[in-house]
């Protein structure tokens, strides 16, 4: 509800009329061009990064299947069984000595995280680089969408940010300037209502 007696008028700062001063024009138009930055810009900005990451997220995924090699190995103690667990997300991880059989190399055996629940003899999955080394595996599909939602996401945060600090250092700026000029003006008309010399 508004102040009664009192009339609101939109858009005054459109319309000429006499008492529409230049920095009432300049803040309507930096008020507008802000609108279709916050409204328009920032979400468009978070679209274009969200494609950027989607695209550098399958890159970086292909390359990775193409440099490790998955296998599987059997545990060769159970999960639990003296090790501590590391936190994963959701769920706690075990590491565990597994053992596979590679062609031409024979057996051989890593130290591999492995989930809770995992028993002496299952079967685990390992990925190992180039030199053999157990590493973790390349990003799927989901987990590379779910970055890029969140890379769209900061992006359009931070966009809307910036263009909100703008704006309030812009408004500042204006209201600065309205007040020297109502000084200035002041300093003309003040002598006539006060009959004091300036």
């Amino acid at each position: 509800m508004g102040v009664p007696g009192r009339t609101r008028v939109y858009g005054w700062r459109w319309r000429r009329n006499p008492l529409r001063r230049r920095s009432d024009v300049v803040e309507a138009w930096t008020g507008l061009v802000l609108a279709v930055l916050l409204f328009v810009g920032a979400p468009l900005v978070g679209v274009v990064a969200a494609r950027w990451a989607d695209d550098e997220g399958r890159a970086t995924a292909a390359e990775q299947r193409a440099e490790r090699h998955h296998v599987r190995a059997v545990a060769v103690a159970g999960a639990g069984a003296g090790a501590l667990p590391v936190p994963a997300g959701r769920q706690y991880l075990y590491r565990v000595r597994v053992l596979w059989t590679e062609p031409g190399a024979g057996s051989r055996t890593a130290t591999a995280h492995v989930p809770a629940g995992t028993r002496r003899g299952d079967a685990v999955d390992l990925w190992l680089d180039a030199r053999g080394r157990t590493v973790a595996p390349p990003p799927g599909a989901a987990a590379v969408r779910q970055h890029s939602v969140a890379v769209g996401i900061c992006a359009t945060g931070v966009t809307a940010g910036l263009v909100l600090l703008a704006r309030t250092a812009l408004r500042r700026t204006v209201v600065q300037r309205r007040l020297g000029e109502w000084e200035r003006a002041w300093a003309r008309t003040g002598p006539e209502w006060t009959g004091r010399r300036a």
